[in-house]
């Protein structure tokens, strides 16, 4: 989110950004300090203190990207730092707290039949609620080789955090393997969880050495390489976010399953303003079938891969002017309602011009 806070309207806006991590000296911490009008390290802080600060400088609005995530200072909200409070990106789910007021969404991955399972009230962005920095560098591509890839052979990814797989979708990914001989599946694991995965593989009767592990790379080197793979595996039941974009963003398709919670939910709305929503299933069988389908047929999945390219350059998947405006226009709709003395209620913002809602 560091683009959009610099290209957030400052006639109209005043940024402070309260952290509460380590300094790690790394380029997005210093860009995020350059980004804001005022950056606050709170790091050494009770929270009571940070409370205090936020309360001194007047804040309207306070955003939470943590939620209920390692590291979280949820004392802070609970003890009203600001007027209106909101739940934002970094925890797909509800905050359970009626010191939370609002949880931005979009209505594909947090419809309104489902708002009774959010103590939040729900904020609609009318295309997707995360934002996304179109200008990511992205390093030269380089060889399957390099990558540790065969030169020859389809390759399956999955670069989701290995927290994200469970034995039903793994079971899964080993079946493609054997449904399409000479293909990899290519992930990204530390050690323990590279020896339990071949370990699995190897159980389910396919050879260790079809899994190749993808060492962490700086963003631009990962970027690059992601291209080399042929289709993205999804988990389930938590989807890929960030991850997701990722992929799409260089053009490498995903087959992802939905369900009901919001973190199910990600990847599907991302790949429908990818125009991938064709790609999006909704049981285990059919997200099988489909991945299985695209594999064995060059053809179709070359047709998927120029669609993706079209829409990602022209589509609103990487528009962050477009999404400033649709936030902006959520969170002057809070102070609306606070200034008008009403209670939090849900909210959902107009699509821009030119855009079917939903679609």
């Amino acid at each position: 989110m560091v683009r959009l806070l610099e290209v957030h309207d400052r006639s109209r806006f005043d940024i402070t950004a309260f952290s509460i991590g380590p300094n790690d000296a790394s380029p997005y911490r210093k860009r995020v300090e350059a980004s804001v009008d005022r950056f606050i390290d709170c790091e050494q802080d009770a929270p009571a203190q940070t409370v205090e600060r936020a309360r001194r400088l007047g804040i309207d609005i306070l955003v939470d990207v943590m939620g209920h995530t390692n590291g979280n200072r949820i004392e802070i909200l609970a003890g009203r730092a600001a007027p209106v409070q909101v739940s934002y990106l970094g925890y797909p789910g509800t905050s359970g707290a009626d010191f939370m007021d609002y949880v931005i969404a979009d209505p594909f991955v947090l419809p309104l039949s489902d708002a009774l399972f959010f103590s939040e009230k729900v904020v609609h962005l009318p295309d997707t609620y995360q934002p996304n920095d179109p200008t990511l560098a992205i390093a030269p591509r380089p060889g399957r080789a390099e990558c540790g890839l065969p030169e020859t052979g389809f390759v399956f990814c999955a670069f989701n955090n290995a927290r994200k797989l469970d034995p039903a979708t793994f079971a899964i990914w080993m079946r493609l393997l054997a449904g399409v001989p000479g293909s990899v599946l290519w992930l990204i694991a530390g050690e323990t969880a590279r020896a339990n995965l071949k370990r699995e593989a190897e159980a389910r009767g396919v050879s260790a050495d079809r899994l190749v592990f993808a060492p962490h790379r700086p963003l631009p080197e990962h970027l690059a390489r992601i291209a080399l793979a042929d289709l993205f595996l999804d988990t389930f039941p938590y989807t890929a976010h960030t991850t997701a974009t990722d992929a799409l963003r260089v053009g490498l398709p995903l087959v992802t399953r939905t369900g009901r919670s919001f973190a199910s939910r990600v990847a599907g709305r991302l790949m429908q303003l990818s125009g991938l929503g064709d790609l999006v299933t909704d049981s285990a069988e059919a997200y099988e079938a489909l991945a299985l389908s695209l594999a064995r047929d060059p053809g179709r999945l070359a047709a998927v891969r120029a669609r993706l390219a079209d829409e990602v350059a022209r589509g609103c998947l990487l528009d962050i002017q477009r999404y400033r405006a649709q936030i902006e226009a959520a969170y002057l709709a809070m102070m609306d309602r606070l200034t008008a003395g009403m209670a939090p209620d849900h909210i959902a913002v107009a699509p821009s011009r030119g855009q079917v809602p939903g679609g």
